[in-house]
């Protein structure tokens, strides 16, 4: 079985954030990952993460206005010094936290901007890659499903992939999402094997419900024998909507692992 993550953006969403690690220690997890923790202080999640042995993996770029509809700023023309902003906060917060990654949210974008949208977010790649780069931070391209995300900047993992192979730069890998995948492509296995030198983060759900990932139509089973065939070294982040209660809902890694 591969090494799990907390995706503490889901996980336990009946408590606040640090309520949230200390749940995730005491279910087992060694690792956590989180979406946008900037309203906690990274030095009280550092002190936690370490009073609990936990590694913290990845972070998300701030969204921009939310509720207004964004879902991030690096590929949206006009907002590139904002976008730098967002990039310098996460930054900042992994290096207070020791945090290891920086998921890229790419935002959305109309139709009629996404050739302009590409330059800028391709530029806008490359010069937080050098800021990220200098003090050794991963950065993470993730592909977020149409369905879910209406308008976002990209679906499939190609565009992903080609951005990567333009800017050629060792810190900036795919976040490769079962989920998101599932949904956007099908053909999980394959776009596994395909794609697996260029994933430096794996995060699973079920599909279609986002669940735990005992139910649906992905068998996990497959996917987990996939990853340490392949040699995977990294965590694989438990990134659901739990169906209720999530330590109850936990039962799925040892009905999964038999």
């Amino acid at each position: 079985m591969p090494r799990f993550s907390a995706n503490l953006g889901l996980l336990w969403p009946d408590r606040p954030l640090l309520q949230r690690i200390e749940a995730a220690a005491r279910a087992g997890f060694r690792a956590i990952e989180m979406h946008w923790p900037y309203d906690v202080p990274a030095s009280e999640l550092a002190a936690l993460a370490r009073r609990y042995e936990l590694t913290i993996l990845g972070i998300n770029t701030a969204p921009g206005d939310f509720p207004r509809g964004e879902r991030g700023l690096g590929a949206v023309p006009g907002r590139e010094s904002d976008f730098q902003a967002t990039v310098d906060q996460a930054i900042a917060y992994c290096l207070a936290c020791r945090a290891s990654a920086i998921h890229v949210m790419a935002g959305n974008v109309a139709a009629s901007d996404r050739a302009r949208a590409r330059a800028v977010f391709t530029e806008n790649l490359r010069v937080a890659a050098a800021r990220a780069a200098r003090h050794g931070l991963l950065l993470l391209l993730e592909p977020l499903n149409p369905r879910d995300n209406p308008g976002y900047f990209y679906s499939t993992l190609a565009e992903a992939v080609a951005l990567l192979e333009e800017l050629a730069l060792p810190n900036i890998k795919l976040q490769f999402d079962v989920y998101h995948v599932a949904i956007s492509e099908g053909d999980v296995l394959t776009r596994l094997r395909r794609y697996i030198p260029m994933i430096g983060n794996v995060q699973i759900a079920a599909v279609p419900s986002r669940a735990e990932p005992d139910e649906g139509e992905i068998a996990y089973p497959a996917i987990f024998a996939a990853v340490d065939a392949l040699g995977y070294r990294g965590w694989v982040g438990c990134e659901y909507r739990p169906r209720g209660d999530t330590d109850t809902g936990l039962k799925w890694m040892r009905a999964l692992s038999q």
